[in-house]
């Protein structure tokens, strides 16, 4: 019996395998392969799909969060208010820049916590920017986030790397944040065949500042105007994610939103609490978490029925070793984020699951006796 994937990049590419070599022909027989027509033009049509007025391509979803905030000026030693339970990348970026993270409590789902966000600022006037993550794919409360923008006066960067296509009360994350950073990593929703990221804002001097960063900080050739980047998202990527993914991106997504669906309907086990967004919130379902009190013996369980899961993310970003002498604060008990990430698992959600496998997955998690 075939195993159950997290990600089957070999389906994936049964699907888009023509597009893709159209696009690395054209991108060859064109003799340019950085920063040319095909990233402008992926990056137009990103835009428009997004509901922004701009996308600028950079080289990783990591490099797109520091170039966001780099544009915002945040200087070394500022206070970024952010979320625990994330991939390192999020704090990455602000350590990176001499920044300061700044930890509070997650929500019962995983994403940041709202009102332990708003009693952070409320309390400390001096934090200067805030960076929440769409976790799983689900969008945080939209309306609560512009308002803590506004009230509080944060240079918001919203972290979307697993949210495109998510929404709030039929708006898309990324539309709140002055900028939103997303990549491009082959296991994301609208994932390349390699690296890549991109910023995406409304505003035009936002986004001329960006493209300036990702390319050396030049404003025109050999004309050097501030310390940048080398992060340029490359010809045959910008070409093959417009070519080959994002004309799919929405029927991948509903055919995710379909098995999400099937699994929610499916899963009845009182030992397994399926992590769903509220009413309001359209998941992209990036991921599907659910959280489980055995956790080894259940992830061990799924592998013997051929099942693939995942953990995200056990271990949280203030617990890691590469945190030891770097400056951090942590704001009240993060006892929601550590609860989930010891009992988290991930269970396959991708576009090219079959109804059988889908079926597999829903009776193997219902089969499963917890162990004493």
């Amino acid at each position: 019996m075939q195993p159950v994937l997290l990600n089957d990049f070999k389906r994936q590419w049964s699907e888009i395998g023509e597009d893709v070599l159209r696009a690395v022909e054209r991108v060859g027989a064109s003799g340019w392969y950085v920063l040319g027509e095909e990233v402008r033009r992926f990056e137009t049509v990103l835009a428009g799909h997004w509901g922004l007025a701009e996308a600028v391509g950079v080289a990783s979803g990591l490099d797109a969060l520091e170039i966001a905030l780099r544009a915002l000026d945040i200087q070394r030693g500022d206070r970024v208010l952010t979320t625990p339970l994330s991939a390192f990348a999020t704090t990455m970026a602000i350590v990176r820049l001499g920044g300061v993270p700044v930890f509070c409590d997650t929500d019962s789902n995983g994403l940041l916590d709202l009102d332990a966000a708003e009693s952070v600022l409320a309390a400390d006037r001096s934090i200067r920017f805030l960076l929440p993550v769409h976790l799983f794919g689900q969008s945080l409360d939209l309306d609560r986030l512009a308002t803590l923008q506004e009230r509080f006066n944060v240079g918001v960067v919203e972290d979307c790397a697993q949210s495109v296509g998510a929404e709030w009360a039929g708006r898309p994350t990324g539309t709140v944040g002055r900028l939103a950073a997303t990549s491009f990593y082959p296991t994301k929703n609208l994932g390349a065949m390699g690296d890549g990221g991109a910023v995406l804002t409304n505003d035009a001097g936002l986004a001329a500042r960006v493209r300036r960063l990702r390319d050396y900080g030049q404003s025109a050739k050999y004309r050097h105007d501030e310390i940048g980047w080398n992060s340029r998202l490359d010809e045959l990527q910008a070409a093959i994610l417009g070519e080959a993914v994002l004309p799919r991106l929405r029927d991948w997504t509903r055919r995710r939103q379909e098995v999400a669906a099937t699994y929610t309907a499916g899963i009845h086990h009182p030992g397994v609490r399926l992590l769903r967004p509220p009413a309001s919130a359209t998941s992209c379902e990036h991921l599907f978490p659910v959280a489980v009190a055995k956790r080894e013996h259940f992830e061990a369980h799924l592998k013997a029925c051929g099942i693939a899961t995942g953990r995200h993310y056990p271990i949280l970003i203030p617990d890691q070793k590469a945190m030891v002498g770097t400056e951090f604060e942590v704001k009240g008990e993060l006892s929601r984020a550590r609860e989930l990430a010891g009992h988290e698992v991930s269970l396959p959600i991708h576009p090219q699951l079959t109804e059988e496998e889908i079926d597999r997955v829903i009776a193997a998690v219902n089969e499963w006796t917890v162990a004493d």
